[in-house]
């Protein structure tokens, strides 16, 4: 039986990433939110809130590394919302696991198509919304992050 107080928070890190918050009590349901943004940067206050209020008691944070051809502007300003994620997980006392998105992927027989991650999010949690756009698929990996938590990690 699944504790009815666990809540697994999945990130996809990144100023166009999300956070996914998922109860396994309540296997249907799923609660996401684009990651908050203040002047285009992670708004590292509102991110600590809404971890705090949405009671996370376990994170997985999607292992990113700077990209092949980005820019040095971009690949700074993604090291530091992956920071402000790590900090906020740190100050609040959650514990987390990192997970490289290939082995998450694997888990689900993703291929790196982010539309297939949307796809599969969307056929998980049917009654939700938040998949519906093409541009939520960072939602949907956020999600599918936190589901392979709880299906592998423990």
């Amino acid at each position: 039986m699944a504790d009815p107080n666990r809540v697994v928070l999945g990130v996809d890190p990144g100023a166009s990433g999300a956070l996914a918050f998922y109860r396994p009590a309540r296997p249907h349901e799923i609660l996401v939110f684009d990651a908050p943004l203040a002047d285009g940067q992670i708004d590292g206050a509102e991110l600590g809130r809404l971890i705090r209020d949405h009671v996370a008691t376990a994170a997985i944070v999607e292992r990113v590394s700077a990209m092949p051809k980005q820019g040095v502007s971009s690949t700074s300003k993604f090291g530091m919302a992956y920071g402000a994620v790590l900090g906020a997980l740190g100050a609040l006392h959650i514990p987390f696991r990192l997970e490289t998105p290939a082995r998450w992927k694997k888990h689900f027989r993703l291929s790196s198509d982010k539309e297939q991650s949307r796809a599969l999010a969307i056929r998980t949690w049917p009654a939700s919304r938040d998949f519906a756009r093409k541009k939520d698929d960072g939602r949907a990996e956020a999600a599918l992050l936190a589901l392979y938590a709880c299906e592998v990690v423990r």
